[in-house]
C-alpha cells in the first residue's frame, strides 16, 4: 500500500472509501454523487483501475534538494501574517520580505551559506512591514516593493552589491530611487507587465487594482474592484489582468481601457483564492477552498467567467495552507505549493485539462515559494525549471525540476524558446494602444552552448480554438467534354436538371470503362451473338431507334461543331445515376478483364443479326451528336440512357450465363445417374 496525494493505493487500486465509492459507480455506470466527481482522479490522469497512463514528455520530471551548503541559511523573514509568497526571484538575486520596519534583503544566487548577523537592508517603507516585492523582467538590477505604509517604491541594486562579504562595522543599506503615491491604504501585491517597460501593477486594502507608468511616475488605470483583491495576473500579452478578489469573484479586466471583460462565481471558501493565467491562451488556473475549507483547483475561460470552471472545480486534500500557484510558459507545467506543505505538486496543462504528473515530497514544510525564469536553469542537466522554497527553519533551499534523459546534447523537444529580458515594448507605445503577440522570445539553445543569447524572436499569436466543420452542399451533376485529359480545351458547363433516384447499376464504375472498351473490340460480336442463342428478346434492347432518342427535354445552352467533334472523339463514361459526383468524359483505360472474361466464358460461333446493330452504335451515336441541332445537354443525356441500356444488356448477359452453367450442370448430373444404371 502506498499514498498518492490524498489517496491510498494498493495493488494501484484506491482503497480509499471515497475512491471505491465513485469506482464502483463508475464500473456500474451509476449516477455519480456530486460530492465525489472531482475527489478521487484530477481529469482521468488516475484511472479507476490504476492502469492508464498519460503519454508526456515530463511524466517523469522529478524534484532534487540542493545540498545543504547550496542553501541560505541564518535568515531572517517577516512575521507578518498576509497572504503573500514572501520570496521572489530573477535567477541573479532573492529578494525576501524582512523581519523589521519597511526593510527587505537581497541576496544574491551565487552568495550561499550561513549569511552573518548584519547585513544590508533595503529600507525605504515607513509604518509597517514590507509586503510583495517583484523582480524587473528587463532589469535584473531593478525591482519594486509594496508596504503597509501605502506606498510603493523603486529600488536599484548596486552592481558591487555583496550581502556576505561587508565589512559588519560599516554596513550601508540601500535607499530607493522612486515612490509612487496613489493608493489609500495597504499595498499588497506588485508585479511587472510582462512584455512592456517600465508598466507596473499594484493591488490595494483600498479595493482597487492601479496600472503605472513608472517613466512618468503616474498612475495612468485604476481598477475598481467592490472587495480586497487577493491576487491577480497579466496575460500572455500584457493586455489583460485576471484578477480575485474576497467576495469570491474572479474577474478579468482590459488593462488599458479600464473595461471589465468578465465576471463569475469563484471559489466558496472564505480564504484567499490565487489567480494565474496559463500562458498564451484564454484560460486561467485558480486556488482556493470550498465551503467546508477543503483545498481546490480550477480551470476557468477568461472570457466567460460566468460560465464557470471547466469541468468543474477539483478537490485536493483538507488542508487549511494556501495554495500558492506557478506556471512555466514553456512547459504549460504548472507548479502548486502550499503554505504549510512539504509537497510540491506539478501538473501539465493541455486542452483545457490540468494532468497530474508527479509531486516532489519534503519533510520541512515551506513558508514561501518563488521560480525563477527560464533562462536561468541549468540546461546541460535537463533541468527544466528552478525553484526556492523558504521553510520554517528560516532557510531557503533552491530546488531542480529535472527530466531525465542521458543525451550529450542539446534536447529542443523540452527547452522550447522563453521570454527573453529585451522588452517587446516601450512604455509610451503600450499605453499608446500597441499590442504584440508577447514577450520576445530567446533560443534555449544558446544558453546550452554558454553563450549569451545574440539575438530573440517574436512570440507566436494565440492559438484559436478549432470551429467545427459545417457541412458543403452537395455539388450538382454537371455535364462537361472532359475533366481528366491533359490540357483540354475550354467547353461551356452546362448544369442539368436533378436526376431521381434510380435503383444503382450491378457493375461498378471500373466495370462500366471495361464495358466501354468491350464494346469497340472484336469479342463484341461473340457476345451478342450468345445473346440471340438465349434469347432473342435481349437484342431488342440495343437497337437505338429514333422513337428513343426523341425525348422531350428542356431546352439549354447550344454548343459549336468543333466542340462537338472533340466530343465525339472521347469515350464516355459515367457513374450511377444516385452519384453525387458530376459527370465527366473519362480517358481510354484498359478493359476489365475479369468482367468481360466471366460474360464469356461459353464461347459460341452462330452469326447474329444484332451483333451488327451494337457493334455499329459508337459511331450511330457519335454521328448524332455531330449531327443535332439541339443542345449538348440533350446529347449527353441520350448517351447516358443508351449506356444504361448496355448495362442493363450485360447484367442480363451474367445471369444468362450463370443458368446455362446451371443447365448443363444438371444435364451432366442426369447423364451421370443413367450411366450409373
Amino acid at each position: 500500500m502506498h499514498s498518492e496525494g490524498s489517496l491510498l493505493f494498493r495493488d494501484n487500486i484506491p482503497c480509499d472509501p471515497k475512491a471505491n465509492v465513485l469506482r464502483t459507480a463508475q464500473s456500474e455506470k451509476l449516477p455519480v454523487p456530486a460530492s465525489l466527481k472531482n475527489i478521487c482522479f484530477l481529469n482521468h490522469q488516475h484511472a479507476p483501475n490504476g492502469r492508464f497512463v498519460r503519454a508526456s514528455k515530463y511524466r517523469h520530471v522529478y524534484g532534487q534538494h540542493f545540498k545543504r551548503e547550496l542553501c541560505y541559511e541564518n535568515l531572517k523573514p517577516t512575521l507578518s501574517a498576509f497572504d503573500a509568497n514572501i520570496i521572489k526571484a530573477n535567477g541573479k538575486f532573492l529578494s525576501l520580505n524582512s523581519n523589521g520596519i519597511g526593510a527587505f534583503t537581497i541576496i544574491p544566487i551565487n552568495e550561499t551559506g550561513k549569511c552573518p548577523d548584519k547585513v544590508p537592508m533595503f529600507r525605504g517603507h515607513t509604518g509597517g512591514s514590507v509586503l510583495d516585492t517583484d523582480f524587473n523582467p528587463f532589469d535584473d538590477y531593478k525591482l519594486a516593493s509594496s508596504g503597509e505604509d501605502g506606498k510603493i517604491m523603486l529600488w536599484e541594486i548596486p552592481h558591487d552589491y555583496s550581502y556576505i562579504h561587508n565589512d559588519p562595522e560599516n554596513i550601508v543599506d540601500v535607499k530607493p530611487v522612486g515612490t509612487l503615491v496613489g493608493h489609500t491604504r495597504k499595498v499588497g501585491h506588485v508585479k511587472y507587465n510582462p512584455v512592456a517597460a517600465n508598466v507596473l501593477a499594484s493591488s490595494s486594502f483600498d479595493y482597487s487594482v492601479k496600472i503605472w507608468d513608472l517613466e512618468q511616475k503616474k498612475c495612468v488605470v485604476t481598477l475598481k474592484h467592490k472587495d480586497l483583491v487577493t491576487s491577480f495576473s497579466w496575460n500572455y500579452n500584457g493586455t489583460k489582468i485576471a484578477t480575485a478578489s474576497r467576495d469570491k469573484k474572479l474577474r478579468v479586466w482590459d488593462v488599458r481601457s479600464g473595461e471589465l471583460l468578465s465576471e463569475g462565481p469563484g471559489h466558496a471558501g472564505a480564504k484567499s483564492t490565487r489567480v494565474v493565467w496559463l500562458g498564451n491562451t484564454e484560460r486561467i488556473a485558480t486556488t482556493g477552498f470550498d465551503r467546508f475549507s477543503e483545498r481546490q483547483l480550477g480551470v476557468w475561460k477568461a472570457d466567460k467567467l460566468e460560465e464557470g470552471s471547466i469541468g468543474g472545480l477539483y478537490s485536493l486534500d483538507a488542508s487549511s495552507g494556501v495554495l500558492m500557484p506557478f506556471f512555466d510558459l514553456s512547459t504549460n507545467l504548472l507548479f502548486i505549493a502550499g503554505k504549510g506543505d512539504g509537497n510540491v505538486r506539478y501538473y501539465e496543462f493541455e486542452n483545457d485539462e490540468l494532468f497530474e504528473i508527479s509531486e516532489f515530497q519534503s519533510t520541512s514544510p515551506q513558508r514561501g515559494f518563488a521560480v525563477a525564469p527560464k533562462r536561468s536553469v541549468n540546461v546541460k542537466e535537463n533541468e527544466i525549471d528552478r525553484a526556492y522554497k523558504l521553510t520554517n527553519d528560516n532557510s531557503i533551499e533552491p530546488i531542480s525540476f529535472i527530466v531525465p534523459r542521458r543525451a550529450e546534447m542539446f534536447q529542443d523537444d523540452i527547452f522550447p524558446d522563453a521570454p527573453s529580458a529585451v522588452p517587446a515594448l516601450t512604455a509610451a507605445e503600450y499605453f499608446g494602444g500597441k499590442t504584440v503577440n508577447g514577450p520576445l522570445l530567446l533560443s534555449m539553445a544558446d544558453i546550452y552552448e554558454g553563450v549569451e543569447p545574440t539575438s530573440v524572436k517574436e512570440s507566436s499569436p494565440q492559438p484559436t480554438a478549432a470551429e467545427p466543420k459545417k457541412e458543403e452542399p452537395k455539388p450538382t451533376p454537371v455535364a462537361a467534354t472532359s475533366a481528366t485529359a491533359p490540357n483540354p480545351d475550354p467547353v461551356p458547363v452546362i448544369k442539368s436538371e436533378p436526376v431521381k433516384e434510380e435503383p444503382r447499376p450491378a457493375l461498378t464504375v471500373g466495370q462500366e470503362k471495361g464495358v466501354d472498351n468491350m464494346l469497340k473490340g472484336k469479342s463484341v460480336n461473340a457476345l451478342l451473338e450468345k445473346v440471340n442463342n438465349l434469347s432473342d428478346d435481349d437484342t431488342q434492347e440495343v437497337d437505338g431507334s429514333d422513337n428513343e432518342w426523341e425525348q422531350e427535354r428542356p431546352k439549354s445552352a447550344s454548343i459549336d461543331s468543333q466542340t462537338v467533334k472533340k466530343a465525339e472523339s472521347k469515350p464516355v463514361a459515367t457513374s450511377s445515376p444516385d452519384a453525387a459526383t458530376p459527370v465527366q468524359v473519362e480517358p481510354k483505360t484498359p478493359v476489365n478483364e475479369p468482367i468481360v472474361k466471366e460474360v464469356l466464358s461459353t464461347p459460341s460461333t452462330k452469326p447474329s443479326t444484332a451483333s451488327a446493330t451494337a457493334t455499329t452504335t459508337p459511331k450511330s451515336v457519335a454521328s448524332k451528336i455531330a449531327g443535332a441541332t439541339g443542345g449538348f445537354k440533350q446529347h449527353v443525356e441520350k448517351l447516358q440512357t443508351l449506356v444504361d441500356k448496355l448495362e442493363a444488356i450485360i447484367e442480363k448477359l451474367v445471369e444468362s450465363d450463370i443458368e446455362k452453367d446451371e443447365r448443363l450442370k444438371a444435364l451432366e448430373d442426369k447423364i451421370d445417374a443413367l450411366s450409373k444404371k
